[in-house]
């Protein structure tokens, strides 16, 4: 695993989503390049911090590793937590030992934003309401416009 002083890439303000990583060097596709880091919660210690509540917006820093738990990098996360969605990601989350990594899925350029596809699971019907709750500002050709994982 890189050190924090290796990685190659920054923090900073994206067009997609408030902040986003991206590669102050080239990244070549395979790289592993951090872990998802943060608290490891229960799915209902997850929920019952994070309600979901009718007609607004869901943000949160929390990865499901399985059906037993949730890493949430808003406590004690690292940079991982700012990689932003994409519907044409140039990264992947890949879980490893119960572990979430990230990693290039194809090479990268300098200046190019990190991202992986979220590939929200909600259990509810995709109405246009439940989208708007989970939208999607990638702007890729084939952006969905939602984080939502296809049905």
């Amino acid at each position: 695993m890189l050190h924090p002083a290796d990685y190659p890439f920054e923090i900073r303000a994206s067009p997609m989503q408030g902040l986003g990583v991206f590669a102050t060097k080239p990244i070549p596709a395979g790289m592993r390049l951090i872990e998802y880091a943060g608290e490891r919660l229960t799915p209902a210690a997850a929920e019952a911090r994070y309600p979901d509540v009718a007609g607004e917006r869901h943000h949160t820093f929390l990865f499901a590793i399985d059906d037993d738990v949730v890493i949430d990098a808003a406590v004690n996360g690292n940079e991982a937590r700012f990689i932003n969605h994409s519907c044409d990601p140039n990264c992947d989350a890949v879980i490893d030992d119960r572990r979430i990594w990230i990693e290039a899925i194809r090479d990268i350029e300098p200046g190019e934003e990190l991202a992986y596809d979220y590939a929200y699971v909600l259990d509810e019907r995709h109405t246009p309401a439940a989208k708007r709750r989970f939208p999607c500002h990638c702007g890729a050709a084939t952006c969905r416009g939602t984080i939502l994982t296809r049905k």
